[in-house]
């Protein structure tokens, strides 16, 4: 299931996002907005969610999240973004790395699933 969190995600909620995959969950993360969509078995299914919510595919970026070890994973078939600086699926700007991992931290980080 996908949830798309403004604030602070419940234990429920992260159940929830865990039920495709079991030990992570895939994650769109809108770095601009601060908005953070996960669940579903691939990171399209989080963007698309942002976009309907009226997000700017340019700053839609990928990860996966493992809420049991808290590790955060800059690596998602939607981070290859040429016209962007990024010729590949692991995220390498350190900016946008930042940006998302403060997302992540105030949404995800110490929920116990």
């Amino acid at each position: 299931m996908i949830h798309l969190l403004y604030t602070k995600a419940t234990p429920e909620q992260v159940r929830d996002m865990l039920q495709v995959f079991h030990k992570y969950i895939k994650l769109a993360i809108d770095i601009e907005r601060c908005v953070l969509a996960g669940g579903g078995s691939q990171h399209a299914d989080s963007e698309f969610a942002l976009l309907e919510s009226g997000s700017n595919n340019d700053d839609i970026w990928g990860a996966d999240w493992n809420p049991f070890t808290q590790e955060l994973l800059y690596d998602a078939f939607l981070n290859i973004r040429p016209a962007l600086g990024n010729r590949s699926t692991i995220l390498s700007d350190p900016t946008i790395r930042s940006k998302m991992a403060f997302v992540v931290s105030e949404f995800l980080e110490g929920v116990e699933p």
